[in-house]
């Protein structure tokens, strides 16, 4: 949390999604910088609910959506949208609502919507950047530098912190793809320390491959064991390699102020092509090639621009709620 909070500290902040760690991630990142203690609201809507969202009604039977009311509801996630719209409605129109990404629904969907640039939707109350809010703060870095993980900072320097993800709805990793990445990862070891973690994502075999590269080049792989690394990784790191399947693994990536090497699968999710082609021309990322970049960026993080303007909207509107109440 913040030092100087955003927002009111009694400030009563929801975080709605249906539990993925790709939603959670942004919405805590969002409210961390807003310096406000959230409560995650996980929800989990029945058939025919599931299937009518984002366009259809919450479900009525939702657990998860009940008094009192918070004052500020962020949310994220096809399955979201018909329970943040329940909110704002339910709460008489007291709750101010943030959707994260394009809720498909244009842009009534919430009070305040951030989407990134490479989406079409676009309006007074849409916010833009390249890209979104996430946990991987300025502070929460500098904590893990202060405190480094002896498990990593043991390995010599230069050190290349390795984020694989993997299958996703949007396409599979391939062999080929496990392949090419597994070839750079080689050469990338002549050059650097490999410190490596996976996801539940990453195909059994290439999780296997990682793990003997590890070994064979005395570099260090995440096995589920112990505290999870992934902060220090990419706070220890000199460059980090991380697969475009997971635009948010690429945007903390792009917070350490290392190069990021990006490998691209075969399949890659044509909607991420424009945020990695601007992340490209930044300076930030640079495509995957089994070398160390010598560029050292600066940090790339919009998550506090963002936060900024969320606090900014809501207290407006908190505002705008006492004038009327006073009348």
């Amino acid at each position: 949390m913040t030092s100087s909070p955003l927002v009111p500290r009694d400030t009563r902040v929801w975080l709605i999604t249906d539990g993925k760690a790709g939603d959670l991630a942004p919405c805590r990142g969002l409210a961390e910088a807003l310096g406000a203690a959230a409560d995650e609201r996980v929800v989990a809507p029945r058939p025919p609910f599931s299937w009518l969202a984002p366009r259809g009604p919450a479900d009525p039977r939702e657990r998860a959506l009940g008094p009192p009311w918070p004052d500020l509801a962020i949310a994220t996630g096809r399955r979201a949208v018909p329970a943040l719209r329940a909110v704002k409605g339910r709460s008489g129109g007291k709750t101010f609502t943030v959707f994260l990404r394009d809720p498909r629904i244009g842009a009534g969907a919430a009070d305040l919507i951030w989407v990134p640039a490479h989406d079409s939707l676009r309006g007074p109350n849409v916010i833009v950047t390249d890209i979104g809010p996430h946990p991987v703060s300025p502070a929460r870095l500098a904590a893990a530098r202060a405190h480094p993980d002896p498990r990593l900072s043991a390995l010599p320097r230069p050190r290349a912190a390795v984020l694989v993800g993997g299958d996703s709805r949007h396409g599979r990793f391939t062999e080929d793809d496990a392949r090419r990445l597994l070839a750079g990862l080689e050469r990338l070891a002549g050059e650097a320390s490999l410190m490596i973690t996976a996801s539940r994502r990453t195909p059994g075999p290439l999780q296997a491959a990682l793990a003997d590269l590890a070994r064979r080049q005395g570099g260090f792989f995440w096995d589920g064991s112990g505290e999870n690394p992934y902060l220090a990784l990419v706070a220890l790191a000199d460059a980090i390699v991380a697969t475009a399947d997971s635009a948010n693994m690429v945007s903390e990536a792009c917070a350490a102020g290392v190069p990021v090497l990006l490998f691209e699968p075969g399949n890659l999710y044509p909607r991420h092509r424009p945020l990695f082609e601007a992340l490209k021309l930044h300076g930030t990322v640079h495509a995957f090639t089994g070398r160390v970049e010598a560029l050292r960026p600066k940090p790339l993080d919009m998550t506090l621009a963002i936060a900024q303007a969320v606090a900014n909207a809501y207290i407006g509107h908190r505002d705008a709620l006492a004038r009327r109440k006073a009348r």
